[in-house]
């Protein structure tokens, strides 16, 4: 193939994926929730965005502490939420404004990039409770040939998906996928040795659709 039938091919694939689209973190929570124990008393969302989670997370946990930076994405998360539900909000650095703990379950999707990694899986790990889980799904800069192969074969399921998951039809971006984005700049392997490091006993995996999964348990 040319470069500019490539360029051609990219282009119409975008416009594809465009018309289609679909919450690629939104797709993991089912996965992330069954990484939890069936109840637990305090569940604490870290870069919360719209809420998704936080509310599915609701099931399980007698209170939920949702945090997020961006003030127009938390506006939306209390709009989405009942007010039935025991989720609370909290516009603030996941740095330095973490509501207080210790909590049963942390969970961070895709914000991990966001911030300095070994400070903020350090941060959760202080905010824990002993014998609470972890639970990070996060981004990855590629770099080997095995990151590649993976992102390569998630291009044509990514379409797939998207044309499943909207039955065909144009739709409109989910809600969650409004929020600020940014590429990330740490590679797999540096992620699996400084969470190793600073989580000892980690179970860390490569994930389709261009994500990690961390899952731990604290003594």
């Amino acid at each position: 193939m040319t470069p500019a039938a490539a360029g051609r091919a990219a282009e119409a694939l975008h416009r594809f994926n465009a018309r289609h689209p679909w919450d690629h973190n939104a797709h993991y929570h089912p996965w992330i929730t069954r990484q939890l124990p069936h109840r637990v008393t305090s569940a604490l969302d870290v870069g919360c965005g719209s809420g998704d989670l936080a509310r599915l997370l609701a099931r399980r946990a007698t209170r939920v502490h949702g945090i997020d930076a961006d003030p127009a994405i938390l506006a939306l998360a209390h709009d989405l939420t009942p007010p039935a539900l025991p989720v609370t909000y909290t516009l603030g650095d996941a740095m330095t404004g973490l509501p207080p703990g210790p909590h049963d379950a942390i969970t961070c999707v895709a914000v991990l990039h966001h911030l300095p990694f070994t400070e903020a899986l350090t941060a959760f790990r202080e905010h824990l409770a002993p014998g609470g889980t972890l639970v990070v799904l996060g981004l990855y800069r590629p770099r080997t040939p095995g990151d590649f192969l993976l992102e390569a074969a998630a291009i044509p399921a990514n379409a797939a998906t998207g044309w499943l998951k909207n039955r065909g039809r144009r739709a409109p971006r989910p809600v969650a996928m409004t929020a600020p984005t940014r590429p990330a700049e740490t590679t797999y392997a540096e992620i699996v040795r400084e969470a190793g490091r600073v989580l000892p006993g980690a179970r860390i995996r490569r994930r389709l659709f261009w994500r990690w999964s961390l899952v731990w348990h604290k003594p």
